[in-house]
């Protein structure tokens, strides 16, 4: 008899700990809120600092995209790492792709490198469904290659920067460039391109990336590095 109490207690006892677990596991789930409704999606992304990543392809970018958003995209591993590089891990992250399946891949790998990530519910098609504002790609004119031959002029040292609004790495970039320029201005030109729009010259140029930098010297180009660089780096090779 005593020996079926005590089975009895220590079932109860394991259904106890079994149902404290579950309790507490639902419970952390509901705390860590990962996946946002478009409401509130639209409501965190208007907080100063919030970082906006489109993880869907150029074109489907360029067909209609969240303002602000850096784009990476998913489908390229190789991209899409090198582009999350430049976000800032103290601020949060707002990831979002056409239905939300990409994005919340993508976000899984934000965090396991040691971002907040938060990701849109739905996707873009979530947030046409509600009609939220979309900007679309700017049909621009393109620069034929004399056009940017135009813009070296062959007595100064030139610098070009070709990026785009959406690259990550440039928008980092950005601010040294200008601090740079306003330093030695003296000393070169600078030439800013976005490369995002003007796809002509980009691939008459054999550009593979963004940020592209090229050092032109008596209308020769003498240096070209792609991606994040030193400022110290460029400001030698700009002597």
């Amino acid at each position: 008899m005593n020996k079926k109490i005590s089975m009895k207690k220590q079932g109860l006892r394991v259904s106890f700990m079994l149902l404290t677990a579950c309790f507490l596991a639902c419970n952390n789930e509901a705390q860590v809120q990962t996946s946002l409704t478009v409401t509130a999606f639209e409501k965190a992304i208007s907080a100063q600092g919030a970082q906006i990543l489109d993880v869907r392809t150029m074109d489907e970018y360029q067909s209609g995209h969240i303002k602000n958003a850096f784009l990476a995209d998913w489908t390229n591993p190789d991209e899409f790492l090198f582009r999350i590089q430049s976000l800032d891990k103290s601020k949060p992250v707002y990831a979002y792709c056409f239905s939300g399946a990409r994005s919340s891949k993508a976000a899984s790998i934000l965090r396991e490198k040691g971002f907040i990530v938060y990701n849109l519910t739905g996707g873009i098609a979530a947030w046409k469904r509600e009609e939220k504002p979309l900007e679309a790609a700017i049909s621009v004119k393109q620069l034929s290659e004399s056009d940017y031959q135009s813009m070296i002029p062959a007595d100064k040292t030139v610098l070009v920067d070709i990026g785009a609004i959406w690259c990550p790495p440039c928008k980092k970039m950005e601010p040294l460039i200008d601090s740079l320029a306003s330093l030695q201005q003296s000393q070169f030109t600078v030439v800013k391109i976005d490369g995002g729009a003007q796809n002509a010259i980009v691939q008459s140029l054999s550009i593979k990336s963004f940020p592209t930098f090229i050092i032109y010297k008596k209308g020769k180009e003498v240096w070209r590095k792609e991606g994040q660089i030193g400022i110290e780096l460029l400001a030698q090779q700009l002597k």
